[in-house]
């Protein structure tokens, strides 16, 4: 009975190991950078306490870094969201050729974000791109995309969304694949028509994958900083100079670790209250 009682242990040993020295121990350690200054890694400790956030609350810059990052995740995590369950209705859907269609809509998952990036900056140039091309032809304006304070977010927006939509929609659809055939017959037996349907069966049904997917996009896209960093570097003007993006820069660009940490550790506390909040949210609606 001992033995029996440990194996279940001794299988999740290698999970929470990894989780311990890739996911916690990274946390705590920069927990404890954020407390020295930049000296920490040239001359020695510099222990500065809580000097670092206080200087961030003081920084125009970081709370211009904060209200892009909120601004960029208050649009991108319900339009991803969102349209990866349309996506996923689609894909569950019983059409011909839908097997397709499965395999397309994978491939923007598939290329890396450096290669997406670089395509992207190419097609969204103002003046050989293909998109202002096809806006050309159809007898619209050109626009600046990326190279405009107004435009650079919303591009990385649509740029993310058509990054991550087609994965997250793999996960809606297995949770669709999981609702009982017999409860859609039942409701169509009840008078129920296919809107019917999907708000007193599918929706429902969907409460555990919906809260999976809003919860893992919310962390993925608070972490975001690739697209930033690869094709506007945090401008034009610093409209898309998100935390993460100043946080690599405060460590890798100024050598200043103590900030940098500090700003991790602020955005790892806004992300885990949002989280709380999308928790509360689903559990509400379940």
């Amino acid at each position: 009975m001992k033995a029996e009682k440990l194996t279940p242990y001794l299988f999740l040993f290698p999970a929470m190991l990894g989780l311990l020295l890739f996911k916690l121990y990274p946390v705590f350690n920069g927990l404890q950078l954020s407390l020295y200054g930049p000296e920490f890694l040239n001359a020695g400790k510099a222990f500065v306490g809580l000097q670092n956030y206080v200087s961030l609350f003081t920084d125009p810059v970081f709370w211009s870094s904060l209200k892009i990052t909120l601004l960029f995740n208050v649009f991108i995590n319900p339009i991803q969201v969102a349209l990866a369950f349309g996506l996923a209705l689609l894909l569950n859907a019983k059409l011909k050729h839908i097997g397709w269609f499965r395999g397309i809509h994978f491939v923007p998952v598939a290329v890396s974000i450096p290669t997406a990036c670089i395509l992207w900056n190419i097609m969204l140039s103002p003046e050989q791109g293909v998109i202002n091309s096809i806006l050309v032809g159809l007898g619209l304006d050109p626009q600046p995309f990326l190279s405009s304070s107004s435009q650079a977010l919303a591009s990385i927006i649509g740029i993310a969304s058509w990054k991550g939509v087609g994965y997250w929609a793999i996960f809606l659809l297995a949770g669709l694949q999981e609702v009982p055939e017999s409860l859609y017959e039942a409701s169509a037996m009840d008078g129920a028509s296919r809107w019917e349907q999907f708000k007193q069966v599918t929706f429902p049904m969907m409460s555990r994958s919906l809260t999976f997917v809003a919860v893992s996009v919310t962390t993925s896209n608070f972490l975001l900083f690739s697209p930033m960093y690869i094709m506007t570097h945090g401008g034009p003007e610093h409209s898309t100079n998100v935390l993460m993006l100043e946080s690599y820069n405060s460590a890798f660009m100024y050598s200043d670790m103590g900030r940098s940490s500090a700003i991790v550790i602020v955005l790892l506390l806004i992300t885990l209250s949002v989280v709380a909040m999308q928790f509360k949210f689903f559990k509400a609606k379940h």
